[in-house]
């Protein structure tokens, strides 16, 4: 016969049970997002157990992104160069309005951060009058604030704009990049950027690229930069952003996410997937993550041991890359490999102008 367990009966110590902690982000994390933001992050963590990097630039991400850079990349003394202002002084004749044969340019600068890559670069150009304005564009509205306070005080006589895009979602905004008095007259080509790595970043370079060929005009170049090779030779040894950029935005998302320290960690590897390397936060205790801002309330359940991406980037071999450029409608200038064999800049125009 059935035994009766009373409702404030306790169940034997050895019986296991599921439990699950919960993480509840903090209100500094609701104020940096929009809710269509939200609804990003919410559809990458229960599709692709991933928290985009791209979220990771917004709020004090910005700072840790500038602290980083200014610490780890900017050239110093004891480090001369850098590959992105190396790049584009070695590709500047293709840049620098010459290819399309024209008396002036706007420097459309996608991802801009800090504005630092782009500081000799514009420099050179406005040397030689050439440049006509430098509109920056970016995710992080702090980041914009930054590129704002350094390029007015490096070049205080050059036009600036800024406004806040998702290049992954949305074409470039054309009231910004055209002369907003005389619109249908400003036919002044446009060289547009994409510096760094954040083509490796992307989750659908294609999707990316189309953005850009439907932002461009036919006497329009992008140019953009990543690291070129095989992912899965990586040698395990973690370097550059994968090591110090990666262990801020590990910091930042616990603390933001509301996620104790002491229940997860963090993991750098190869994943064959995505064929990318990645940073993860690896779980040691089930966890539901719950989002609750305006018309959202959602859980999230993670299980012990199970791993959310917080930190990926992609190198492309060039055979892969031009076939990306190739299927999204654009076709290669000129692209060009650093004296490192590591980094290449690509250079592009529409295959086919449409209006």
């Amino acid at each position: 016969m059935a035994k009766n367990v009373h409702s404030n009966s306790q169940f034997p110590s050895h019986i296991p049970t599921f439990t699950s902690r919960t993480a509840k982000p903090s209100s500094e994390f609701y104020s940096i997002f929009s809710e269509e933001e939200i609804e990003g992050i919410i559809h990458a963590l229960e599709v692709r157990r991933e928290i985009p990097l791209k979220y990771s630039y917004k709020g004090r991400g910005a700072k840790i992104w500038n602290d980083f850079y200014r610490k780890y990349i900017i050239p110093k003394w004891y480090r001369t160069s850098s590959l992105e202002i190396d790049l584009l002084k070695k590709n500047f004749e293709y840049i620098n309005g010459n290819y399309q044969k024209c008396e002036k340019v706007n420097i459309i600068d996608v991802g801009s951060g800090n504005s630092y890559p782009v500081k000799e670069f514009v420099g050179r150009l406005s040397k030689l009058g050439k440049i006509n304005k430098y509109i920056a564009l970016d995710i992080s509205e702090q980041l914009l604030k930054l590129s704002q306070q350094n390029f007015q005080n490096w070049f205080p006589l050059i036009e600036f704009i800024s406004h806040p895009i998702d290049i992954e979602n949305s074409c470039l905004p054309k009231i910004w990049l055209t002369n907003q008095a005389h619109p249908k007259t400003d036919d002044t080509p446009k060289i547009i950027l994409h510096l760094g790595v954040t083509m490796g970043n992307h989750q659908n370079i294609t999707k990316v690229l189309k953005n850009f060929r439907d932002s461009m005009g036919k006497n329009d170049l992008l140019v953009f930069t990543n690291e070129t090779g095989s992912n899965s030779n990586w040698d395990g040894k973690v370097r550059g952003g994968c090591k110090y950029h990666a262990e801020e935005v590990y910091k930042w998302i616990k603390n933001k996410m509301g996620i104790k320290s002491e229940d997860c960690q963090l993991i750098r590897k190869y994943d064959l997937e995505t064929d990318s390397l990645v940073a993860n936060i690896k779980f040691r205790h089930n966890y539901t993550i719950n989002l609750s801002y305006g018309e959202i309330d959602k859980n999230i359940e993670i299980l012990e041991g199970e791993e959310i991406t917080i930190w990926r980037h992609h190198k492309y071999e060039i055979p892969e890359l031009m076939q990306q450029v190739e299927k999204a409608g654009l076709q290669v200038v000129h692209y060009s490999i650093d004296k490192y064999l590591s980094h290449m800049m690509v250079i592009c125009e529409t295959s086919g102008f449409q209006t």
